[in-house]
């Protein structure tokens, strides 16, 4: 498999495996949006890490196999290329990429679609689609400019230019630069400590700030307070309360 799932502590690592580079051919495409969807319906899983392995966390697209694909070709793959990103970045669950080594085009792309990203020291990010004529296609000039601003965004994709660890921490492309043997341990210890907290609520807050972000002030405060107040009904909501007034906040153990 290019692509797998592995669980262990309600934590789910979907992780590339295709060497050397972890290329994203349309196979590695297909099987992303299959295990993004299948990680947000299984109970087991209450976090999420995405992982490239080691050396690499995904150098961008398939160059060869995108090369025979004619303009009819294209416009039928762009929209699967993008539903497959798309997937991972609505899994209703925390996701955190452990990014080492290159993480370009697509490869910086997912990473885009988590919802925090720790980088090793030696991470090089870049969206260099312009040097081959074209521009990212799976959410790169959406995902980039919302996250690090338009300025910011237009400077790496109009240049194709590779950015280091210490750039994309600066700039808020990523959340932590660690050394490259801790890229792992530090995702799963930041996963392992969402998985156990409020399920239904942790998604209730990742939907609020994702669907705000695309709306304007008041329909996001209305998402916002619907959330808030359908949390009520939840056995979450009572046992954090309730731990809260007889034990002091954060000691609440929820289900």
């Amino acid at each position: 498999m290019t692509v797998t799932l592995e669980v262990s502590d309600n934590v789910g690592t979907i992780r590339l495996d295709r060497p050397p580079m972890n290329a994203l051919d349309v196979a590695v495409q297909d099987r992303l949006r299959e295990l993004a969807e299948e990680a947000g319906r299984r109970d087991d899983v209450r976090a999420v890490i995405l992982y490239g392995g080691e050396k690499v966390f995904a150098a961008g697209a398939d160059i060869k196999e995108m090369q025979v694909m004619d303009h009819a070709a294209m416009v039928v793959r762009s929209r699967a290329l993008q539903d497959s990103f798309t997937a991972v970045a609505r899994i209703p669950k925390p996701v955190v990429a452990a990014v080492t080594g290159y993480a370009l085009g697509g490869g910086c792309e997912l990473a885009l679609c988590a919802d925090f990203r720790i980088a090793a020291d030696n991470a090089k990010f870049g969206q260099p689609e312009i040097l081959l004529g074209l521009i990212p296609g799976a959410g790169g000039t959406q995902r980039l400019s919302r996250l690090v601003g338009p300025s910011r965004a237009k400077d790496l994709i109009f240049t194709g230019r590779q950015v280091k660890a210490e750039e994309a921490l600066a700039i808020g492309l990523v959340d932590r630069v660690v050394p490259a043997a801790e890229v792992y341990e530090q995702a799963h210890a930041w996963a392992a400590r969402l998985a156990r907290g409020p399920a239904t609520a942790l998604r209730a807050a990742k939907e609020c700030v994702d669907a705000g972000l695309e709306t304007d002030i008041d329909t996001g405060l209305t998402i916002e307070r619907n959330w808030f107040a359908g949390l009520f009904a939840t056995e979450d909501r009572e046992r954090g309360m309730r731990s809260f007034v007889e034990e002091g906040p954060g000691k609440a153990e929820f289900v």
